[in-house]
C-alpha cells in the first residue's frame, strides 16, 4: 500500500539538515504553468525524490489501480494556511495547497522499491479561481519533468508480478480527461484526501503514525476528531477484512469519482461510493440505464452469486475501447481487482 515509503524515507533523510529556498507558492498561484517542474521548488532535488519543506508525504488506504504503476503523494499547505477536517468528502484545502502525485516503475513489479523509473508527476493546484491540473512528464535521465498538456504515451516495459516480461503504452491524460475523472458536478476537484482515506498509518521519518493524527499534531490539519470517531476507508488487499468491505473499498476507488450523483457517469444510475447504502444504487439487482455493448448482453450490473452474469465484472475483464472500465487510466487488467471482486459477487446470497 505505501510501497514507496522507503524511497521517501530515505531522500527525507538526507535532506532534512539543509536550508532550501522555500516552495515557489507565487508561481502555484499564477495564472499560466510554468514549463518545468522544478519550477515550483516542491523538491529540493532535480530528480523530485526530496520534498521541501511544508511538502508532505501521504497515501490513500486503498488507492486507484493505474496499470500497476507505484506512486508517491505529497501535500503541500502555504504557510500559515491548513486543512480543515471535513466528515464526508475532500478535506477543505485552502488556496495554494497543491496535490503532488508521481507515478512510477520498478524494473520488477515485485521488488517495487528497486530500479525505479518516473515516468510523470501530476499536480492539482488550488488556485484564487479553483482547481487546476497540470501533468508533468519525466526524462530518460531521470532529471527533468516537462509541462504536456496534450498528454502522451509513453512504451513501458517491466517484469510483471508473475515475473513475466510485461509491455504496454502508459496513458499520460491531457487536460480534458484529467476533468472528466476529477470532475464534481462539473467543476474540476481533489478525490483521493478524504479523512476516510487518510485514516490509517504512515512511515514518517520520526516513526511510523496514523496520518490523521500526525497532520493534526503538525498544524497542518484543524478540526478533526478523536480516530475512533472519524470514518476509515477499508484497505482493499487486508485479509483481515471482509471481503464486502475490502471489495467496497475497491470499487470506491477505481470507480466512484465517475459513479457517484455528482460524478462523470451520474446519468448510469450506478453509485459505487464508500458511502452509498441502497443495494440497487450499487448495482445489486440492477438493469443497466443503456443495453449496448458495454453490457455484454448481460442482465444485470450486479447479478448475486453469479460474477460470470454482472456486467460490472465483464467491463472489470474487458481491454476493449468503449467497454472497459474504467473508461482511462487503465490499459491493463487488474488481476488481483478481477479476483476480489470475482469473490464479493460470489458471495452474494442470490
Amino acid at each position: 500500500m505505501r510501497r514507496l515509503a522507503a524511497i521517501v524515507l530515505a531522500a527525507l533523510s538526507l535532506g532534512l539538515a539543509r536550508p532550501q529556498p522555500p516552495v515557489a507558492l507565487d508561481l502555484l498561484l499564477a495564472e499560466g504553468p510554468a514549463p518545468n517542474l522544478a519550477d515550483y521548488r516542491l523538491f529540493t532535488d532535480a530528480g523530485g525524490r526530496r520534498p521541501n519543506g511544508r511538502v508532505t508525504p501521504y497515501a490513500l488506504n486503498t488507492p486507484l489501480f493505474s496499470d500497476y504503476a507505484e506512486k508517491s503523494r505529497y501535500l503541500f499547505l502555504p504557510p500559515g494556511t491548513q486543512a480543515r477536517y471535513v466528515a464526508t468528502g475532500v478535506l477543505d484545502l485552502p488556496v495554494g495547497a497543491t496535490l503532488v502525485k508521481t507515478f512510477a516503475y520498478p524494473a520488477d513489479l515485485r521488488r517495487p522499491t528497486e530500479r525505479v523509473r518516473f515516468i510523470e508527476t501530476r499536480l492539482l493546484i488550488h488556485k484564487a479561481a479553483g482547481w487546476v491540473a497540470l501533468t508533468y512528464v519525466w526524462n530518460a535521465d531521470q532529471t527533468e519533468a516537462v509541462l504536456k498538456r496534450a498528454g502522451a504515451r509513453l512504451p513501458i516495459s517491466v517484469t510483471g508480478t508473475d515475473g513475466q516480461p510485461l509491455s504496454f503504452d502508459y496513458a499520460v491524460p491531457n487536460v480534458n480527461q484529467c476533468k472528466e475523472c476529477h470532475s464534481v458536478s462539473g467543476v474540476l476537484e481533489p478525490i483521493g484526501p478524504k479523512a476516510r482515506n487518510l485514516n490509517g498509518s504512515f512511515p514518517y521519518v520520526t516513526g511510523t503514525e496514523n496520518q490523521l493524527a500526525h497532520w493534526t499534531r503538525a498544524g497542518l490539519l484543524a478540526g478533526a476528531p478523536p480516530l475512533a470517531k472519524a470514518p476509515r476507508t477499508p484497505v482493499w488487499t487486508d485479509a483481515g477484512e471482509s471481503v464486502d468491505a475490502r471489495a467496497r473499498a475497491y470499487l470506491d476507488a477505481n470507480c466512484a469519482h465517475c459513479h457517484n450523483p455528482q460524478g462523470h457517469a451520474s446519468n448510469s444510475g450506478l453509485f459505487l461510493q464508500w458511502e452509498e447504502t441502497e443495494p440497487a444504487a450499487r448495482g445489486v439487482r440492477k438493469r443497466p440505464v443503456a443495453a449496448g455493448r458495454g453490457s455484454g448482453d448481460l442482465g444485470f450490473d450486479i447479478a448475486p452469486g453469479r460474477p460470470e452474469d454482472s456486467i460490472l465484472l465483464y467491463r472489470m475483464k474487458s481491454r476493449e475501447p468503449g467497454v472497459m472500465m474504467p473508461e482511462l487510466g487503465r490499459a491493463l487488467v487488474h488481476k488481483e481487482g478481477v479476483a476480489l471482486i470475482e469473490d464479493y459477487l460470489r458471495q452474494m446470497p442470490p
